[in-house]
């Protein structure tokens, strides 16, 4: 059994010194998940070191980018040293496109052909130095993946919102653990900030970026969405149980709080994109001549 401990006197008079302390166990628990998120999701670019030539490189392939643009593959390579990029469409089992890689400067490039919103591509690199090939990345292609321009005030907003509720939720769960009156005031804030930031403005930056305002379930598999729900009416059940038990150390209250910020931690913890809106090439006819015959079947 959890026992929470209490803190007589503390609920009418808070500790500013107890009170900062949550604050800064909030903010550090807060700043770990964001940049979690942004290492473990699969639109971060994949990295590596390899030598070519006989020198050291560093690689950078990147994952993700703009519908509508041509998608910019970068390496920079000893002198001497060139290479192609092949790619296909993805998932799908057609042959792989080559694309030579030009010479800009100090680096090496190549453009691969722009896709709709949600849109993937596999693609992969090898660097010939004369001696032989080095494939990059080894093993598994990269997957990269299309979206929409998503105007930076919904963005934003959208971002800042979810964090910040991140924040508040894990500071009323530290509040309620300890049987603090402010756990309740945090709780609410935490569901509005949820309900605002990931159930309203979260749907919009889906539609503006891939096209469609909800692909989790019943309509689709996406995790993002699927886990905001989640964290939604885990949020939903806290609010629930701390506005029909009023006193501040009520036990089931403390609890309820504390899961829904357990639910939320959770839920950040699971890489985002996970499992994202992907196109369905089968049901989309390109413009004749806009890519190689075999990626237009």
């Amino acid at each position: 059994m959890v026992v929470f401990p209490a803190m007589p006197g503390t609920e009418t008079a808070p500790s500013h010194r107890t009170a900062a302390l949550l604050w800064a166990v909030a903010l550090v628990l807060m700043l770990g998940a964001a940049v979690w998120q942004r290492l473990s999701g699969p639109t971060h670019p994949r990295l590596g070191r390899t030598t070519v030539a006989g020198q050291p490189m560093r690689w950078r392939l990147l994952r993700s980018g703009t519908s509508g643009e041509p998608f910019l593959v970068t390496l920079r390579p000893p002198a001497g040293v060139g290479g192609v990029v092949r790619y296909r469409r993805y998932p799908g089992s057609q042959p792989f496109t080559e694309v030579p890689l030009q010479r800009d400067d100090d680096a090496l490039v190549a453009l691969l052909p722009a896709q709709p919103p949600a849109g993937r591509l596999e693609y992969f690199v090898l660097l010939r130095d004369g001696s032989g090939e080095l494939r990059l990345p080894p093993g598994e292609p990269v997957v990269m993946r299309f979206k929409g321009e998503v105007p930076a005030l919904v963005l934003i907003p959208h971002v800042v919102v979810i964090f910040l509720s991140m924040l508040i939720g894990v500071r009323a769960a530290l509040a309620a653990l300890l049987g603090r009156p402010e756990a309740r005031r945090y709780a609410w804030v935490t569901l509005v900030g949820i309900t605002l930031g990931g159930m309203i403005l979260g749907p919009v930056v889906q539609k503006y970026a891939f096209g469609a305002l909800w692909t989790g379930w019943p309509f689709g598999s996406d995790v993002t969405d699927d886990k905001t729900a989640v964290m939604w009416l885990a949020w939903i059940a806290a609010v629930a149980v701390v506005s029909r038990r009023r006193e501040a150390r009520d036990r089931l209250a403390r609890v309820a709080v504390a899961l829904a910020a357990a639910v939320m931690i959770a839920v950040y913890v699971v890489p985002h994109s996970l499992r994202g809106s992907q196109l369905d090439y089968s049901k989309l006819r390109p413009a004749p001549g806009s890519e190689p015959s075999h990626l237009a079947q």
